[in-house]
């Protein structure tokens, strides 16, 4: 598994960088080895963050963790990784390294698997897509006070795209490259 490590706002000794190092290496056992893990630490508000991104076999595994101390919070956003893995395992069986769900000793848990969590879609909405700028899509997203906004861009030759409302405050774009 290759490691990126990011800081915002905080300068970390070198020991923080492998404890994390450590631990996410417990999620290699569901990867190839050409897996990548990104690693942001940060402090908010007295509150130390961690925002751990994996991706491997075509799929991205997204976990941020805020906790009073750096290695609670690593600890935490691998949990919460490795929890998404195991409730989501028979999906995943296919796009995983093959023997990642074997039992080995200290994969063995005395606590109940979660419950496979049903995909059935319980609502469809047809819309017209408008053209309209990037700037007419997120006026229009924050009139609705929606999260989220679909549209053709006319800046991108009227492809689809989604402008959405980012935790930071500020905006982010999905954009069709195809």
């Amino acid at each position: 598994m290759k490691f990126q490590f990011s800081e915002k706002k905080v300068r970390l000794p070198q020991n923080v960088h492998a404890y994390a190092e450590k631990k996410v290496m417990k999620l290699a056992r569901y990867f190839e080895e050409d897996a990548e893990a990104l690693i942001v630490f940060s402090v908010e508000k007295d509150r130390n963050k961690v925002e751990l991104t994996v991706h491997g076999a075509g799929t991205w595994f997204r976990a941020s963790e805020s906790t009073s101390d750096m290695f609670a919070s690593i600890d935490a956003a691998v949990g919460t990784i490795e929890g998404q893995i195991r409730k989501n395992k028979t999906r995943l069986a296919r796009r995983l390294r093959q023997d990642a769900f074997s039992r080995t000793v200290e994969a063995t848990s005395f606590a109940e698997e979660p419950a496979e969590e049903k995909l059935d879609i319980v609502k469809i909405k047809s819309f017209y897509f408008k053209p309209m700028t990037r700037e007419e899509a997120v006026m229009q997203m924050n009139l609705l006070e929606h999260n989220f906004f679909a549209f053709r861009d006319e800046d991108n030759g009227g492809s689809f795209a989604v402008v959405y409302r980012r935790n930071d405050g500020g905006y982010g774009l999905i954009d069709d490259v195809g």
